[in-house]
């Protein structure tokens, strides 16, 4: 009977121990492509192509921002925060303050015809707009992701591509 207790604990043992080491290996990471990546490469062509000196300098200076819900300055600052100052301090345009409604304000067009400073919506939560970014160009965008902070990201990724709702310029 005790050399059946102690098989039984050995083989628990075991078990938990496999279990451990499995659910370790399977594990997904998330993370920024490591610099000298084929994304990393083409994002810094992206900014590297930007017509607008200011947009670059605005984009260097949020880059690595952490994402705050409601926040607006570098201490966080969440999608539509950043998209709302970056239109203000770069394009003195005035934009709503929460995405969904930034989404009524622009003029829809495909995204092959996107030009620097265009707004591109996404909704990840449904189907109502509840993340926004701005355009660059080769299919780059400038987002303050609620994981990564302020970055700069390929909207030909797959879960942008699913997520994507629409895209355009402000209304004049």
């Amino acid at each position: 009977m005790n050399e059946l207790k102690a098989l039984n604990k050995s083989l628990l043992l075991m078990i938990t121990v496999m279990l451990i080491f499995s659910a370790c290996s399977s594990r997904k990471y998330t993370s920024r492509p490591a610099v000298g990546s084929t994304t990393a490469a083409r994002a810094a062509e992206a900014m590297s192509h930007l017509k607008s000196r200011e947009l670059y300098r605005f984009i260097n200076d949020w880059t690595g921002v952490q994402y705050a819900l409601g926040g607006l300055d570098k201490t966080g600052v969440d999608c539509s925060g950043f998209a709302f100052l970056l239109q203000k301090n770069i394009y003195g345009s005035v934009l709503p303050r929460r995405s969904r409604d930034q989404a009524d304000v622009v003029n829809e067009k495909s995204i092959a015809s996107l030009n620097e400073g265009d707004l591109i919506f996404f909704s990840f939560g449904g189907n109502t707009v509840d993340h926004v970014g701005v355009y660059l160009n080769h299919n780059f965008f400038v987002h303050a992701s609620t994981t990564r902070g302020v970055v700069v990201d390929d909207l030909s990724i797959p879960a942008y591509q699913r997520a994507f709702v629409k895209a355009g310029s402000l209304k004049k």
